[in-house]
């Protein structure tokens, strides 16, 4: 029997991926890791390792497919225990032939539970979504995927057929008449009847923006966020950057703000432990290392690589990791290990001149920093004067679910207290 090679997952958050580019051939001898085919995901292009040995007997998916749904056939590989050979006239030829085998029945296959459990089901993940938003009964569906599993098509196809049957008048929605559902999926045909007078351009989503899109909307609905805002006063911590980089200049470091910043949110997450954990459902999940994520904008969106056991390091150490680390984002060769995890991110816009703002937590984070720009502002001066100061504004987005207010507000403290005291960031 064919063995079917699937789409692999290859990060947690993958429900599709785009098949660039196929190493192998039909007929083709493999062995374990062996390379199959190159795979795009929503983070990276990544090559694909044959975990079995055999003959790839057919290749499913073309070179440039994309959506291909993660756990879809992809290929078929015949394994070396159901070849033969044998000979022909000439003995120098062998050809390869499957054994007869039996199939497993489909009904064998499906979960023979009479429970309407989603959990209970052969189900894709992106389906399962699916169908819980849509409170479509899988119980009612038989799946066309791998083995029987219910995919995203089943539920288009349930779905497409209810409409069609639809004895009654449907409801007619004005343009005006736009509810919060609505906006997240407006009917394209209607958008190009609103704008048919007006010159666009249509821009494709690749796989990257369209799970930006996806994760972003669902942080933002699950997640109940509140906010805390600080001002820093920025006379230490600049006093204090062009010290250790004169220190540093004999070894080509060159440390910013940021960096600073990275180091001083590692210290504040050891100061108040209890806030560096996460979400788990039905528990908190608790970290001793401080991993910080740190938004890196690339092309077409943007990757949050993640420095570990960042409060064990020094800021020259985050400095250069940082830079590295960035880099390798832009080009889309990171590891899925060099960016998930993390309970803490950043994201700095003051480079960009901007005075303030507020992120949206990227799960499984409980909590963002948003760095604004360094802006001159009327302050009461230490020696009770009024005058002008260099202040930078923060604003950190928090998961109540796992750090209530005080705790926020002790969190956000002690990272403004290592900003303008940074000796206590030593060493470098």
């Amino acid at each position: 029997m064919a063995i079917e090679i699937l789409m692999p997952a290859l990060s947690p958050t993958m429900e599709e991926g785009t098949l660039t580019k196929w190493f192998v051939k039909e007929g083709d001898k493999v062995e374990p890791g062996d390379l199959l085919a190159e795979i795009e995901t929503d983070k990276a292009t990544m090559e694909f390792e044959a975990v079995e040995e055999g003959i790839i007997e057919k290749l499913l998916i073309t070179e440039g497919t994309e959506g291909v749904e993660v756990n879809s056939a992809i290929a078929t590989l015949i394994g070396e225990e159901n070849l033969i050979q044998k000979k022909v006239k000439d003995p120098d030829v062998l050809v390869t032939e499957k054994l007869q085998t039996s199939e497993i029945p489909a009904e064998q296959i499906k979960n023979n539970s009479n429970s309407k459990s989603l959990d209970r089901v052969f189900i894709s993940p992106l389906a399962r979504r699916i169908a819980e938003k849509e409170g479509i009964d899988i119980s009612l569906i038989t799946g066309t995927g791998p083995r029987g599993r219910i995919i995203k098509k089943d539920l288009a196809n349930l779905k497409s057929t209810k409409v069609n049957n639809r004895s009654e008048t449907p409801n007619i929605t004005l343009a005006n008449d736009i509810s919060p559902n609505i906006l997240d999926n407006f009917p394209y045909n209607s958008l190009l009847e609103i704008y048919a007078d007006r010159e666009f351009t249509e821009v494709l989503l690749d796989g990257m923006r369209k799970t930006i899109a996806s994760r972003l909307s669902e942080a933002k609905q699950s997640i109940p966020h509140f906010y805390l805002r600080r001002s820093v006063k920025m006379e230490n911590l600049m006093d204090f950057r062009q010290k250790v980089n004169k220190k540093l200049s004999d070894q080509n470091v060159k440390v910013s703000i940021n960096d600073i910043i990275i180091k001083a949110c590692a210290q504040a997450l050891q100061t108040h432990p209890s806030a560096n954990a996460i979400w788990g459902g039905n528990r908190l999940i608790k970290f001793k290392s401080s991993d910080i994520a740190v938004a890196v904008s690339v092309e077409g969106g943007l990757f949050t690589p993640v420095i570990k056991d960042t409060d064990q390091k020094t800021i020259s150490n985050i400095s250069s990791e940082m830079k590295d680390l960035a880099s390798r984002a832009r080009a889309k060769k990171l590891s899925p290990s060099e960016f998930q995890g993390g309970s803490f991110a950043i994201s700095n816009l003051g480079m960009f001149g901007v005075e303030s703002f507020d992120a949206i937590i990227n799960p499984p984070h409980s909590a963002i920093l948003a760095v604004g720009t360094s802006m001159q502002k009327p302050a009461i001066l230490d020696d009770g004067c009024l005058g002008v100061a260099v202040e930078m504004e923060l604003s950190m987005s928090v998961d109540h679910r796992v750090i209530d207010g005080v705790l926020g507000a002790q969190l956000l403290q002690a990272i403004v207290n290592n900003l303008e005291n940074p000796i206590g960031l030593l060493n470098i």
